[in-house]
């Protein structure tokens, strides 16, 4: 009887294929803990942008300039502002930014050349490069209510702010933030 030739795989060839396979499992379970983790971190830096510090892009020149179109800015979800602070809101479905002029309370008086007054003293706004009466359609002397916000921007002929009932002031619960530090672009990195 013929006997059948068989090419049988050597003790070293059994053990390279071994090693192999070990080790193809070892990159794959590798691998595969690199993007848990990577996932895991882009979902914590997920939250915490959405709960804690939101990063806006800025759109638009109604905070020219103080702030230019296509910049990033993050916010500080924070409810108590002041005089001076630039918080951003929702409003009609957008994320507008706006300075706080005046808060609940606050008597707001712009004068026809674009002056502001706070209860009766001028405001230091050495963040505006022109005055400008701008869209304005309320009455002066005006009173903040309660639980609001008096905003402007402030680029103050092109902004429509808290000056038109089309925006108005500004209800707590649609603020998202203070904004405090630019990202973008690198050259103005830094607190606002």
């Amino acid at each position: 009887m013929e006997e059948i030739k068989r090419d049988l795989p050597t003790a070293q060839q059994l053990d390279n294929e071994v090693k192999r396979i070990r080790y193809r499992k070892r990159f794959i379970r590798t691998m595969m803990d690199t993007v848990n983790s990577l996932l895991v971190v882009a979902a914590i830096a997920v939250l915490v942008s959405m709960l804690f510090l939101p990063v806006l892009r800025v759109t638009g020149t109604s905070m020219t300039p103080t702030m230019e179109n296509d910049e990033l800015v993050i916010c500080n979800k924070t409810g108590k502002f002041e005089s001076g602070d630039i918080v951003a809101f929702h409003f009609n479905n957008k994320i507008l930014l706006k300075r706080v002029i005046g808060t609940s309370g606050d008597w707001i008086d712009i004068k026809e050349d674009g002056t502001v007054y706070v209860n009766g003293e001028e405001l230091y706004e050495p963040y505006v490069d022109e005055k400008a009466y701008g869209e304005c359609d309320l009455e002066f002397p005006y009173q903040v209510p309660d639980n609001r916000i008096f905003v402007m921007g402030d680029h103050r002929s092109t902004s429509v702010d808290s000056r038109s009932t089309t925006v108005g002031c500004i209800a707590d619960e649609y603020v998202i933030g203070k904004v405090m530090l630019r990202l973008w672009p690198w050259e103005k990195i830094g607190t606002i």
